[in-house]
């Protein structure tokens, strides 16, 4: 995982390589973005996404709706 982020280290290493390449690397990040946007990823299943939510979640942060 790359330094500096706060992406849940849970997160499976397809799930953070794919997140990590299209330039996501903190929660904040996601309240930008759609959860559908963020589906469409190479290498972003269920599980992962649900993980997103719950950190998302636990910081008061959803995806845009």
């Amino acid at each position: 995982m790359a330094e500096g982020t706060d992406l849940p280290s849970s997160l499976g290493k397809p799930a953070l390589r794919a997140l990590e390449g299209a330039g996501y690397t903190k929660l904040e990040q996601f309240t930008k973005i759609s959860e559908s946007e963020v589906k469409e990823l190479h290498g972003m299943g269920p599980k992962a996404l649900s993980t997103l939510k719950s950190s998302l979640k636990a910081k008061g942060l959803s995806f845009q709706k």
